[in-house]
């Protein structure tokens, strides 16, 4: 897919003159990194600024972000006020945040939460479980539900409530307890030369000017590593 088709293709869940809400393809960087490639927000900016005829550059606050390999919501600020606020809840914990994703291997229990201290080394940009007390380490839990085993291929389909944001916490958490995801280039086995299967698909906050709870989902395609879901 070229970049006009990644502009073409934006599916917009919502929209008003102060948030959007997008689905984010796989693949595709929340904001420039350094490999130059179109980002979620140049595209985000240029969906707004042809459909509304604006001149000049387009206000977006970035106020959160997907890891490249992951898709799903993700909520845009058209506004600084907006941005502000949206911000605010993610510091208080205000948002919550779904995914899917697809393991290694049959979970011990069919429910249950992780809880762990996790420290981001940035030469090689990966995160591990480290004891509690560690220099630098962040707290990281989440609560998970297994939707459906595969005996055939030993994989899970699980469903992750996300208590904290932490560098690639998901990935690192289920990866220490030997339930990689499948696709993981940097923590798996499993899948190798596939997308990560990794999906965020619901995500609910309070709308920053009229204070209306909303809540937004989407679901990955039914294909690849997603396709016996």
């Amino acid at each position: 897919m070229d970049n006009s088709e990644k502009i073409n293709n934006l599916k917009v869940l919502y929209e008003d003159n102060q948030i959007i809400v997008v689905e984010k393809l796989v693949g595709i960087p929340s904001q420039e990194d350094k490999t130059g490639d179109l980002d979620m927000l140049t595209i985000v900016k240029k969906y707004i600024k042809e459909k509304y005829n604006k001149p000049g550059d387009v206000y977006l606050g970035l106020v959160h972000r997907l890891d490249r390999p992951t898709g799903g919501v993700m909520v845009f600020a058209r506004t600084s006020k907006s941005a502000s606020r949206l911000s605010e809840q993610i510091r208080n914990k205000e948002f919550s945040k779904k995914y899917l994703c697809i393991v290694d291997g049959k979970m011990e229990k069919n429910t249950g939460q992780m809880r762990d201290f996790l420290l981001k080394t940035e030469k090689t940009n990966t995160s591990r479980v480290v004891p509690e007390g560690t220099k630098n380490s962040k707290e990281a839990i989440l609560d998970y539900e297994v939707i459906k085993y595969n005996g055939e291929i030993n994989m899970s389909f699980v469903k992750v409530n996300l208590h904290t944001g932490r560098h690639h916490q998901i990935r690192v958490q289920f990866a220490s307890r030997g339930h990689s995801l499948s696709g993981d280039q940097k923590y798996g086995t499993r899948g190798r030369g596939k997308n990560l299967a990794l999906w965020a698909y619901s995500l609910s906050f309070t709308h920053p000017v009229t204070k209306e709870k909303l809540t937004f989902e989407c679901f990955p395609e039914k294909t690849g590593s997603w396709s016996w879901t």
